[in-house]
């Protein structure tokens, strides 16, 4: 009869805090969107089918204070740029290296799965590497490189996705 008593005391008050946290959250989120919004590459970020708010926070987030000579260099630093196993001169496999920004990576792979199924270039661009034989992962990982290097371009360029440059100046 205690325990059900204690239950009864706890519950609701665990309840309220719950609902409390949920709160803070949803404030902390709106605060940081609003902030992000005044990012001067919120809107180049946010017009690549897939990245939204957050994927183009932690973009921001992740490669802020850096600077990248080219595409190569960015995806080496996401760990995404593929690496040749080599021994002497055996050429084992090309693969895709464990090492690099975790968190970059995993953003930027989490946000391929929407445009891999809604976006018409992005579905025959993956289509195009299962034809290859790729397993899945391996061609959302081409296609997640891909978008890296165009993200690249756009960053450097300044320009919206699907608007040539000339018109986005």
């Amino acid at each position: 009869m205690i325990g059900i008593d204690a239950a009864g005391l706890v519950i609701p008050h665990l309840a309220r805090q719950m609902i409390s946290l949920h709160a803070q959250r949803t404030d902390v989120a709106t605060h940081l969107e609003s902030m992000l919004e005044t990012h001067p590459l919120y809107s180049v970020l946010t017009s690549m089918p897939g990245v939204a708010v957050r994927t183009a926070a932690i973009i921001i987030a992740e490669t802020s204070g850096k600077t990248f000579a080219s595409a190569t260099a960015l995806s080496s630093y996401a760990g995404l740029a593929p690496t040749t196993q080599q021994s002497g001169t055996s050429i084992k496999s090309e693969r895709v290296i464990h090492s690099g920004n975790k968190c970059l990576k995993r953003a930027l792979f989490l946000s391929a799965f929407a445009p891999i199924r809604f976006h018409p270039v992005s579905q025959a661009y993956y289509d195009q590497k299962r034809d290859q034989d790729k397993r899945h992962d391996q061609a959302v990982i081409a296609f997640v490189h891909r978008s890296l290097t165009v993200l690249f371009t756009m960053i450097r360029d300044r320009f919206i996705y699907g608007v040539p440059a000339v018109e986005a100046a």
